[in-house]
């Protein structure tokens, strides 16, 4: 019965060291701090590695400094013209400051989560619905300033807000979707206009340089055409240069044999008839007047 006791006694304690040790180390990974309490009052931040508490006296809160986000759920706002939308989004946040995260605020991610419920309904209550539809980036920017502004004296940063979805009424997404059928009927429109013009323009054109091309070409054929006639001109003067008298003659008799062959009565003066009628016009030695002065 001793022995038994003795062996109860003897697992307590081994228990209650091994929970006392247990205590006094803690291993913090890179990414996370411990705010060490000491008898209530804030000692700081330790971390990373192996850290020593003192048992019974130190109490611990374990911080995790990665950055994290919040699903705000399904919102309802009205815009500043007074349209109905829904909106969900995403916060992407992280502790810069470890004692100030647990000492400032009870749950940092669930604070967080309300402030930027009930900020998302201030900026969306000061924009009409159609620069909502299409500023999202500037709503996303203007959400991010607003929450960061909180959130900043509870040790932590915003670092940013992302709109998934938002969501008009279903008459304005039938309006919606009309106005885009219209706008992309416009454009086909045009694109069938310009295109029309630009074959227009490609056909004018290509007639134009045919006409030029046609005009280039008379205006060479001419040029070469005058051209030729000058050389044959020039080759029949360069011949006639080149004729003696020997020629001339032949080419006389040749013709008198053709005027002779015929049957008409002809009188034929030679033209050697003018050379014996010399010595008579110049009978006497006169001469013929000369012209007056």
């Amino acid at each position: 019965m001793d022995s038994t006791v003795a062996l109860v006694l003897v697992a307590v304690v081994i228990i209650g060291f091994m929970l006392l040790l247990a205590n006094m180390i803690r291993v913090v990974r890179e990414y996370e701090r411990l705010v060490v309490f000491r008898f209530g009052r804030v000692m700081g931040q330790k971390g990373p590695g192996i850290i020593f508490l003192v048992p019974i006296v130190d109490v611990a809160s374990r911080v995790d400094l990665r950055e994290q986000y919040l699903e705000v759920p399904r919102q309802t706002c009205i815009t500043k013209d007074n349209a109905s939308i829904s909106i969900d989004f995403l916060v992407y946040w992280k502790v810069t400051d470890p004692v100030q995260s647990v000492v400032a605020v009870q749950d940092f991610g669930g604070a967080t989560r309300g402030i930027a419920m009930t900020t998302l309904r201030a900026v969306v209550g000061d924009i009409p619905l159609d620069d909502v539809l299409a500023k999202r980036e500037e709503i996303n920017t203007t959400l991010r300033g607003k929450l960061d502004e909180v959130t900043e004296r509870w040790g932590g940063k915003v670092t940013s807000v992302e709109i998934r979805e938002i969501d008009p009424p279903k008459d304005i997404q039938d309006a919606m979707t009309k106005q885009m059928s219209a706008e992309r009927s416009r454009r086909a429109m045009v694109t069938a206009a310009e295109g029309d013009r630009t074959a227009k323009i490609t056909v004018a054109d290509g007639e134009k340089q045919s006409t030029i091309l046609k005009a280039e070409g008379d205006k060479q054929s001419a040029i070469l055409r005058a051209e030729g006639y000058a050389l044959a001109l020039g080759k029949v003067f360069e011949i006639a240069k080149t004729l003696d008298t020997n020629t001339m003659s032949l080419q006389y008799l040749e013709t008198l044999k053709v005027l002779g062959a015929g049957a008409s009565t002809k009188f034929i003066f030679p033209m050697e008839f003018a050379s014996f009628l010399k010595p008579f016009t110049n009978f006497g030695g006169q001469q013929p007047p000369a012209p007056p002065k």
